[in-house]
């Protein structure tokens, strides 16, 4: 067993770090909030997983896992902390570097460091960059696809890998453990290395390549995603002007053997695919056409979903509006990047009508929503109150919606749950 030191205790490192725990590795999460750090200690999470809690609190329990504020010695590092963009989507590569940083002290020889972060390609290049910076003393792979020969060369150094997570919120456990993991290391003992550890605790298949095409494979898979979401929101915009059913349209299309379009939605929500894109974007920004056409459909469809709202409260006086649904998916708390966030925001902003929003699993609206002077309703109390309706996310709980209760209601279905 190893001690692992996990930075990082969001949505993806805290269930990592917990998973490790539990199969015997010693494992110190580090985050910079104090606040989930002391909530960790005390076995309890800060965030929203089915089943997380009962793992952290058997992990914290048991002595393998336990949280500061502080990295520390380690067998291996493993770096989970966000990878954002900036204005002109542009990616933000400060926090990965303020956890290399974080370390870099007690980085040791023999050991290892995994980006887990979702990064633009060349980005655990960069780390290794940051590590010769830091550490002289240390030596650091270059990226290449033969092994270095044995004896000195091998002495004082480190190895350093890429392994993307690829979870879907509210499968995290599960898909942690079940699904097929790519190891791209910075040289190929690197992804070796990397590779023992996730044998400990990954049932799935563990396929191992060079960093950059380990990099690239994760954006690939949330542009292949949001390229297809672009097309079946362009039809949904097509089908309104068309005065055609945007539902029935893709349940007659998908009939075909070899036809499978998605719906369509109020625009592309959470941590990855409504990011990672445009990293292949910045990476290559005359080839990737493709890609950035369906971001750019994608982020204009929450503008198209407030224009239509706007539209039918201008036919009602003091129109009273209920906006159901907060999250960027059905039946989770995340709310990042979240198009139905944008939208409830917007509707605020411009003085759209009395707002009454729903959202079952936050306990308080975000500070953006507070500040624009809005509050929590519950759901009962939101419908038989409104005027007009806008399902923004397709919760289950909105799925049940007693349909009586939309009658002489304007009800506007970006989820097509009320067909």
């Amino acid at each position: 067993m190893q001690t692992i030191c996990v930075l990082g205790l969001g949505y993806i490192g805290l269930p990592t770090a917990s998973v490790l725990a539990t199969k015997g590795h010693r494992v110190l999460g580090v985050d910079i909030n104090q606040r989930a750090v002391d909530t960790i200690n005390r076995g309890e999470i800060h965030i929203h997983e089915p089943d997380l809690d009962i793992l952290v609190k058997s992990a914290v329990l048991s002595g393998n896992l336990t949280a500061s504020t502080t990295p520390a010695k380690a067998d291996t590092f493993i770096i989970a902390v966000p990878t954002p963009f900036s204005e002109g989507h542009v990616p933000d590569l400060s926090y990965i570097e303020s956890a290399v940083r974080s370390m870099a002290d007690v980085v040791e020889p023999g050991n290892l460091i995994i980006l887990e972060s979702t990064s633009p390609v060349g980005a655990t290049e960069k780390i290794a960059q940051w590590m010769r910076e830091l550490r002289p003393d240390l030596k650091i792979p270059n990226r290449r696809t033969t092994p270095p020969v044995a004896g000195e060369e091998r002495r004082g150094r480190i190895y350093l890998a890429h392994c993307p997570e690829r979870v879907l919120p509210g499968q995290i456990l599960r898909e942690l453990v079940d699904n097929d993991r790519i190891i791209g290391g910075i040289d190929p003992e690197s992804a070796d290395k990397a590779a023992e550890l996730y044998r400990s605790f990954v049932s799935g298949e563990i396929v191992c390549t060079d960093s950059r095409t380990a990099e690239l494979a994760k954006l690939t898979e949330n542009a292949f995603r949001d390229v297809n979401i672009a097309f079946a929101n362009e039809l949904s915009i097509i089908c309104d002007e068309l005065q055609i059913d945007v539902w029935e349209l893709i349940r007659l299309a998908n009939r075909h053997p070899r036809v499978n379009i998605l719906q369509p939605g109020p625009g592309v929500g959470g941590h990855c695919i409504a990011v990672d894109p445009w990293f292949i974007v910045h990476s290559s920004p005359e080839h990737a056409r493709l890609i950035r056409t369906a971001r750019e459909v994608n982020d204009s469809k929450p503008h198209v979903v407030l224009n239509k709202i706007m539209q039918r409260a201008a036919r009602i006086k003091d129109p009273v509006i209920a906006c159901l649904g907060l999250s960027f998916k059905a039946d989770v708390d995340d709310l990042r990047e979240s198009p139905a966030l944008e939208i409830v925001h917007e509707l605020a902003s411009r003085g759209v009508g009395k707002l009454l929003v729903v959202e079952p699993h936050i306990k308080e609206l975000p500070a953006s929503l507070k500040n624009d002077g809005l509050e929590l309703v519950p759901l009962e109390e939101a419908l038989p109150a409104a005027d007009l309706i806008v399902a923004l996310v397709n919760h289950k709980q909105f799925t049940r919606v007693d349909r009586q209760l939309l009658n002489e209601k304007i009800v506007i279905d970006t989820r097509g749950i009320w067909r």
